[in-house]
């Protein structure tokens, strides 16, 4: 009896020692989301800043790699990862689209294979009791004369938004969201939001650099932002987790 005491007291001493599990957010996606080498700098993926808006609780899994479509993401195994390492109350973000759409690039999936890999993305996630997010792909920059922010990934778009409804699981029209932004900076200024230095400005693009679907640090800021005000909308647990800074004296 004594024996079993104490050992019901040590098991409580350590139970009480180990640190809580972490809940994981794991990212999914392409160069849009990734992170990103020194010698690509100033480029940098939203996911990068996204790290930085959750509480010590939470591990956040960056898996986003530049030019995956949902194709070469199952194929290079990256999905693998998510379903090794996943467990129950994590939270899957799931954004493709932009290397999915384009038929010149080996990463090109055709229409109905894009939603059968979502729709795996989603079912799979699912049965390690996860918790999916869809996203749609988030836009490039392009104006029109006028200028007005242009649509620019309207078929795979739509896609997206048919598996979301399709599978009734939790969904952020991340497209739609940064077109509206790019749209309050106009034309001009939203070039800031994006990779686009000029010859002899960075050691890391001698000849310059004019991309409009990359971003900047502060593009990228602010995609993740935006990113993260919908994900309160959804008013899931991760709410519960966003970090909150102590207020300076």
């Amino acid at each position: 009896m004594k024996n079993t005491i104490i050992g019901l007291f040590i098991a409580i001493v350590f139970s009480a020692a180990m640190p809580p599990k972490k809940m994981n957010i794991w990212l999914c996606g392409d160069s849009t989301m990734a992170i990103k080498q020194t010698n690509a700098f100033p480029e940098t993926g939203w996911g990068m800043p996204f790290v930085y808006f959750w509480d010590s609780t939470v591990q956040v899994n960056n898996l986003a790699k530049n030019g995956r479509s949902t194709k070469t993401f199952i194929t290079e195994n990256l999905w693998q990862q998510v379903l090794d390492g996943a467990s129950e109350g994590d939270f899957v973000f799931i954004q493709f689209g932009h290397n999915d759409e384009v038929p010149e690039k080996k990463s090109y999936t055709k229409p109905e294979e894009f939603k059968a890999n979502l729709t795996k993305f989603i079912r799979e996630t699912r049965a390690l009791k996860a918790i999916p997010i869809l996203l749609t792909p988030v836009s490039r920059r392009q104006f029109d004369s006028t200028g007005t922010a242009l649509e620019n990934h309207k078929a795979y778009d739509a896609l997206v938004k048919e598996v979301a409804t399709n599978e009734k699981v939790l969904f952020i029209d991340v497209d739609t969201k940064s077109r509206e932004l790019y749209q309050s900076y106009g034309k001009e200024k939203s070039t800031l939001l994006f990779l686009q230095v000029q010859p002899g400005e960075h050691p890391n693009y001698p000849d310059g650099k004019i991309d409009n679907t990359h971003f900047s640090e502060l593009g990228a800021r602010l995609i993740a932002q935006l990113v993260l005000k919908e994900v309160k909308m959804l008013n899931t647990n991760l709410n519960n987790h966003i970090f909150v800074p102590k207020p300076t004296k």
